[in-house]
């Protein structure tokens, strides 16, 4: 099959798709206050802020970086399959609030953020559909800890459709269904909003254009991610998990910031995540 074939068979939850219907303001939009049901008056999706995979390509992104009239920020990402979400949870979170320190900000500056999973599964193997966390003190549930960071995962393989909102359960469902002909049956005019945003997206040349050339790009790389911004977000994870024992030795730094290879760097983010010290950290990366 080639690309135009895939273009044209490609469903909502196919990572290009999502993202290229996500961003589009109005559907983000509404997907957010049908998830908090709470009204927003507006929002701003911020393209520089998304992961770019070739710089020929500028519209092709893979996660949704969104902010509200409150400052509160948004990280949406589709998820197939099973993948460490909860340490991706907290370096999702930890990048958006880098990003805003580096602003120049204080901590007491930083805007409530919520990291949302859309899940293609039931990654808590619990039959819900929606799986809400944040910080409290586990010796008091009552006590937050008041650091405005929430995590939510949604799944398509829940049971209890009587606890979720009516409309959300028919977006999950549309998820679910995963039809290329985009041709669900549905009362739910959200879900009818995004078959047509996806008749317009299939219709439009310079998209099948992009997603032509970020299909090569992806199947000649076979995601290897040597291109450096890929490479540069592995570093930051290693060292994010790092710092957590103090501040990092010159050489361990020099050796994660000079690493090249995606596949040691993945390592090197395991290592880290599990080290209790620097010289265990450097017994574990010794043989790669």
């Amino acid at each position: 099959m080639n690309s135009r074939s895939r273009f044209q068979d490609l469903t909502i939850r196919n990572g290009f798709m999502f993202a290229a219907v996500m961003m589009q303001q109005d559907n983000s939009k509404k997907f957010l206050e049908m998830l908090l049901q709470v009204p927003i008056k507006e929002v701003v999706v911020s393209y520089e802020k998304s992961l770019i995979y070739n710089p020929e390509c500028k519209g092709v992104r893979l996660d949704v970086y969104i902010s509200d009239e409150n400052n509160t920020r948004y990280d949406i990402e589709l998820q197939v399959a099973q993948q460490e979400l909860g340490k991706r949870t907290r370096y999702y979170h930890s990048q958006m609030d880098m990003d805003l320190l580096e602003s120049g900000r204080e901590y007491k500056e930083l805007p409530m953020s919520y990291v949302i999973f859309i899940c293609a599964f039931d990654p808590f193997k619990k039959e819900k559909y929606c799986y809400t966390f944040e910080n409290r003190c586990l010796e008091d549930f009552s006590l937050d800890m008041g650091d405005e960071s929430r995590s939510i995962f949604l799944s398509t393989e829940g049971k209890n459709a009587d606890k979720i909102p009516k409309e959300l359960h028919a977006f999950l469902e549309f998820i679910k269904t995963d039809n290329p002909q985009n041709n669900m049956e549905t009362d739910d005019e959200y879900v009818k909003g995004l078959q047509e945003t996806i008749r317009s997206i299939k219709e439009c040349r310079e998209l099948e254009r992009e997603f032509m050339s970020w299909d090569d790009i992806r199947r000649d790389a076979r995601w290897e991610g040597r291109l450096e911004g890929i490479l540069e977000g592995q570093r930051k994870f290693v060292m994010y998990f790092l710092e957590e024992l103090g501040t990092v030795p010159e050489d361990i730094e020099r050796r994660i910031m000079s690493e090249t290879d995606e596949d040691i760097l993945k390592l090197m983010s395991k290592a880290a995540s599990g080290a209790t010290s620097f010289e265990e950290f450097r017994d574990k990366i010794s043989e790669l």
